[in-house]
């Protein structure tokens, strides 16, 4: 019993996944169209449609938790710099924070960049880009 079950998981894995799929996605375009044209004055949408919104939420706004969470790609991401920079000591955070001000022109003061463009000639500026 248990040797078919893992023969065939690879056929009924991918099957169970797109009717996961395409329930949700029923479901979204009848909330969609039972909803919405009546309080948001929207079109209805067709179940293709349905289908692309949901991909596209799950795009934007991620999968769900994995290990230390889910959430937004970059809302992890946000979460993995956040626990590099708590384990480093004040003095590498500081030399981070330095790197990356240099790099990125972050927090360079005293540097005004509209009185320094504006004195520039046009021709110099064009040359620039």
């Amino acid at each position: 019993m248990r040797k078919l079950f893992y023969e065939r998981r690879f056929i009924f894995i991918p099957i169970g996944v797109a009717a996961i799929l395409a329930l949700v996605s029923f479901v979204v375009m009848q909330l969609w169209n039972n909803l919405l044209p009546d309080v948001l004055h929207v079109t209805t949408i067709t179940y293709w449609q349905a289908m692309g919104i949901f991909v596209l939420c799950k795009i934007l706004f991620g999968f769900g938790p994995k290990g230390g969470g889910g959430g937004a790609p970059w809302m992890r991401r946000k979460r993995m710099m956040e626990e590099r920079l708590s384990s480093m000591s004040p003095e590498e955070r500081e030399r981070f924070k330095e790197q990356m001000k240099s790099r990125c022109g972050w927090g360079k003061r005293g540097v005004d960049w509209k009185e320094a463009w504006k004195d520039e000639p046009i021709a110099e500026k064009e040359t620039k880009e």
